[in-house]
């Protein structure tokens, strides 16, 4: 797990995307994105519910898999999130917390 000074997250260690993962499979998508891409609004409730959840399943309902795999890079790009894992249509992020309520696995 490398880790700047503010004590962020910058790469998961596979011990912890296993931890994520694992709890990802018990969770319904929060965010569905439709064919309008990333709205302005769309983006301010990601952020907001990244704030609040800190792991989050998103649904991309649409595009070729080229094109939701960039919507998923933009996505990491903006929010500062980690990609834990994709499968299909479906992808997992997660961005800590200052003050985190999902303490990650040492390595």
């Amino acid at each position: 797990m490398a880790q700047t000074q503010k004590n962020k997250i910058t790469a998961l260690s596979p011990n912890q995307l296993k931890f994520l993962r694992s709890i990802a499979h018990n969770i319904k998508p929060m965010l569905i994105i439709g064919s309008n891409g990333l709205t302005d609004s769309l983006m301010a409730e990601l952020d907001s519910t990244l704030s609040h959840h800190e792991l989050l399943k998103i649904k991309i309902s649409y595009g070729e898999r080229e094109d939701r795999k960039s919507i998923v890079e933009h996505i990491l790009q903006q929010t500062g999130a980690l990609h834990v894992q994709t499968i299909g249509k479906t992808c997992v992020i997660f961005r800590p917390n200052e003050e985190t309520e999902l303490p990650l696995p040492r390595k």
